[in-house]
This record gives C-alpha cells, structure tokens and sequence, in this order.
C-alpha cells in the first residue's frame, strides 16, 4: 500500500486531493501534527517516508520543500507554478503524445496551471500536426470560477459585504505577464507568447478556454481532436446542447474535459471546457499519482 503526503492539505487544491483520495483502501494517507506543519524536521521526516507527495505550496514554499526530499524513491508531484518549465521534471498533462510513459517513470512531476490545461489540450495538437505555425500569434479568452484564485478570493466572493464589482466578470492578466503563459508556450512550441485574456466570474468552479483561428479547415480541425484524444480524460465533443449558448460551468465538480470545434472555415473557435479545480488542479493531480503507481489512471476520479 503507497503513503501518500499532501503538504499544504489546508489549501483548496490540497482540500480536493483529500476529497478524492479519503475514501480510497488501495492508500494510506500520512498526516502530520498540527503544531508541525512548519517544522522542516518533521516534514522532512515525513516527506522521506513517503511514497508520494504532492505540494500544495505557494512557488518558493515547493520549492523549499523538495529540497528536504532525500529519499530517491519519493515520487513528488508539485500543483504550484514552480517546476513546470523546469528540466528534469515531467509535464502532468498525460494525454500529450509521449507524456503518459514520462509520468509513469519519473519521480519529480509538474502539475498543470488551469488555464494552461485548457490552452495546450486545444493548441498541442494543432501545432504538432502543422495547422498551427509555431511562429503563430495566437490569442486565448478563459473565464473561471472564483475557486481558482484560493481561499482569499473564495472568501471575497463568498463575503455578504463584498465589493459590488464583484457581481459582474472580471478580466485580469492585464500585463500580459500570467505566470501560465511560459508553459503555455513550451509544451505547444510556439516561438510567441499569446495574448491571453483570463476572466474571473462570480461562480464557484468550472472553466471554458478559447482560442480563435482564422482560415482553416474546420473539418480537418474535428478529425484531428477525434484521433489526438483516444485515451485519458479528454475528449472530442461537438455537442452543445445548450440553445447556443456554451456555459463555463458545465464541468463544475468533474474530472474530465471536452474539447469542441465552433463556427466556420473562415473564423473558428477551439474550446475546452472543465473544471478548475478537477482537471485544472486537483484531479489532474490524482490521475498523475494513479499513472505512477501503476493503475488505472482513472481510479477515485469523477468523469464522464
């Protein structure tokens, strides 16, 4: 049976890790006194006891943390921003072509950024398969539940007093310097960074990424999606079954995500919709640890 340690159990992401991981039997979940949490001889104790840790950490705290790592045999999977461009540490995102078997033998493993699930699942494909130069100025629209800014702006938005700004979406970002953006480019390969316009809206969580193209064969695009995503929790759908409409709330409370193909040869929408919290976060965090210990990879997970 693996130990797991979730460091920064008290976060939303560590929250939801516990959630989906408290009633499993094929586990067993090591926790640390209360007084401890930031005692580094103790973590440290535990982290190297452990089989599995996943950070649930601010940057420079994971980064911290994995150095108190000395067990060679720990598999450490980081949610933060910290080591997703970094070298030596596998890309969560299994269902790009050849990151399943890179996730399945390493020991240091990057969560994906939300929004950046969303943007690489549409634009990965199309730049492999020469529909998108890499040298392409691509812009990308993502409105997500509140849950996605953490436990301050959970609070915010959950606050009877709050500030009334708050009732209508919120577009931020602004300097065009979003910590996802690197990724974003890496793992697609695109020579430029996009113009990326993040939303938050007054929801919980669910999340509706776009990116639009211009001049294509929207055909070839569906076809492309339909053989890239056989396998993993994405997929191709061309359903909307919402009278027109495309609600980013959809995937609230799920694992999976779909990616859609709207509008015509002349001006195209790429859409992937999820939830935040589950394969923007927490549930690709799991499908990580399944795919490292060997099972299904969609063992405790809530998908379609």
């Amino acid at each position: 049976m693996k130990k797991i340690f979730i460091d920064g159990s008290a976060g939303t992401t560590g929250l939801q890790i516990h959630e989906r991981l408290k009633r499993r039997t094929d586990i067993q979940l090591l926790t640390i006194d209360e007084d401890k949490r930031k005692d580094n001889d103790a973590r440290r104790e535990i982290f190297n006891e452990a089989d599995i840790i996943f950070l649930c950490l601010p940057d420079a705290a994971a980064i911290e943390a994995v150095g108190l790592v000395e067990n060679q045999n720990t598999v450490v999977i980081d949610t933060s921003t910290a080591h997703r461009v970094s070298d030596g540490w596998a890309y969560g995102l299994p269902e790009l072509k050849g990151k399943r078997e890179i996730i399945k033998s390493s020991k240091r493993i990057a969560n994906p950024g939300c929004h950046a699930s969303g943007f690489i699942a549409l634009v990965a494909p199309l730049v492999e398969n020469k529909i998108i130069s890499a040298d392409e100025k691509l812009t990308c629209f993502s409105i997500t539940g509140y849950s996605g800014g953490g436990k301050k702006m959970i609070a915010d938005y959950e606050n009877h007093e709050r500030n009334i700004l708050l009732d209508a979406p919120r577009q931020y970002g602004l300097t065009q310097n979003h910590k996802h953006i690197p990724e974003m480019m890496k793992l697609c390969g695109l020579n430029s960074a996009p113009i990326f316009c993040p939303i938050v809206a007054d929801y919980y969580s669910g999340m509706e990424v776009t990116v639009a193209l211009h001049d294509n064969d929207i055909e070839n695009i569906k076809e492309i999606y339909k053989n890239y995503y056989t396998d993993g929790v994405i997929y191709f759908s061309d359903v909307n079954d919402e009278n027109g409409f495309l609600s980013a709330g959809k995937f609230s409370g799920r694992d999976d995500m779909a990616i859609s193909v709207f509008g015509n040869d002349e001006r195209i929408l790429l859409t992937a919709r999820f939830d935040n919290l589950g394969k923007g976060a927490s549930g690709a965090a799991v499908q990580n640890m399944n795919l490292v210990m060997g099972i299904n990879e969609f063992e405790g997970l809530n998908i379609n």
